[in-house]
């Protein structure tokens, strides 16, 4: 499915932004007024999250007294990686008394906890809110929450209600015509193409989701369609393109203070130097961000990376650092409830038990991870085989060596 753009055009969406950001200076100013800071910041949280403003938000709403700001205080605090007990968002939401406000307080907090949080906690707010956001008929609301459960489906593996999440939030949005939930929407659909193979759909939804997020001057949005770009061009083989990509995004991350962009591009990078066997540059890349994500106990993040850090290990011919990585990895993996996840990590550990001499148990590992995969309905695409067909064909080369080394044994014998 190819992304269509809505001829609807939002100007007001543009044009309250750009109003927004000329008045900087003097809403800084007025939120030093007691008398109007409540209100205010109130009012501007939806704009500096959009702008991804969010330290200034964070610190912001740092003293909010009431019930909606404190909520989305917290979200905040998530999103900008500050340790945050994230058990605590239902709690936040349940004490916000309008129906309206306590919907979107809770999709905020669910929206934050999805990225930032426990998976668990994001799932029940996302339930909750997209529940209310129907019983009061908000159809924008309804959108945004399908948007994040649809990346929770994902997440989860269920790639087919992801989709369906994805194409309903999708339609929703261009029907109110909204660019930030087009871009929303659009990016999980770029990504189940990507998993699917189809590239040309995932490079088309998300050079539309740069320019959706450009026409509003949404950096962070443009700086992860960028990285996400990388990686199609990753993916077909094109390592000048992809690093180029990479780079842009990473740039335009490190200039807005967008930690979680940075990651992202930054892994990307690291993504297509251990695949020209610049291992050490990989490593260097990744090992930071394994530490940023695991003060998150964000296990999808770090199953990713470790499974990266344990191939360039096993092609550097380091077992044991291979095993333990792979292991690592096969954990995180687990706690995701990712089959795919689950499925790289064993590929991983296939390669790293050859690499100690253990073909057969290497070869029933690979045969899991293709159940596995395939059991998800997303077996694995072209572009992705690549460890995969290095270790099957070392497998293939032993098991040639064997037979050969058992017929000249027989004729020997004979």
């Amino acid at each position: 499915m190819r992304p269509t753009r809505t001829d609807r055009p939002l100007v007001s969406q543009k044009s309250t932004l750009r109003r927004l950001d000329t008045e900087t200076g003097n809403l800084r100013h007025a939120l030093g007024d007691d008398r109007l800071a409540p209100r205010l910041t109130r009012a501007l949280t939806w704009y500096w999250f959009l702008r991804g403003r969010l330290t200034e938000a964070r610190r912001a709403t740092a003293a909010a007294s009431e019930a909606v700001t404190a909520a989305w205080h917290a979200g905040f605090r998530l999103l900008t990686g500050e340790p945050t007990d994230s058990h605590a968002a239902p709690y936040l939401r349940d004490a916000v008394t309008d129906p309206r406000e306590r919907a979107m307080a809770g999709w905020f907090l669910g929206y934050a906890a999805t990225r930032f949080g426990e998976m668990p906690v994001g799932e029940t707010l996302i339930g909750t809110a997209l529940a209310e956001f129907t019983d009061l008929d908000d159809r924008w609301g309804v959108a945004a929450a399908l948007s994040v459960r649809a990346v929770q489906r994902h997440v989860r593996g269920d790639l087919n209600e992801s989709t369906v999440d994805a194409r309903r939030s999708r339609a929703l949005f261009d029907e109110t015509g909204d660019r930030w939930g087009q871009v929303q929407a659009g990016a999980v659909l770029g990504r189940l193409s990507e998993i699917a193979g189809d590239y040309p759909a995932a490079t088309a939804w998300h050079r539309e989701g740069a320019e959706l997020a450009e026409e509003l001057g949404l950096r962070p949005e443009v700086s992860t369609r960028w990285s996400e770009l990388g990686r199609i061009a990753l993916l077909e083989g094109d390592h000048i393109r992809a690093d180029e990509l990479h780079e842009r995004g990473r740039a335009l991350a490190a200039e807005h203070g967008d930690t979680a962009g940075q990651e992202f591009a930054e892994v990307g990078l690291a993504l297509s130097a251990r695949r020209r066997g610049r291992f050490t540059e990989a490593e260097t890349l990744l090992r930071p961000w394994l530490t940023w994500n695991r003060q998150f106990e964000a296990d999808n993040g770090a199953a990713l990376i470790l499974a990266e850090l344990g191939f360039a290990a096993e092609q550097r011919g380091d077992a044991e650092a291979a095993l333990d990585l792979h292991a690592q990895g096969l954990a995180a993996a687990q706690r995701t409830g990712d089959p795919r996840a689950v499925a790289l990590a064993m590929e991983g550990l296939a390669g790293a038990h050859l690499l100690t001499g253990q073909p057969q148990r290497a070869n029933d590992l690979l045969h899991a991870a293709t159940r596995l995969r395939e059991s998800t309905g997303a077996p694995l695409p072209p572009g992705e085989r690549g460890d995969v067909d290095r270790i099957q064909a070392t497998l293939h080369i032993l098991k040639d060596t064997a037979q050969q080394s058992a017929d000249h044994e027989l004729q020997e014998y004979r």
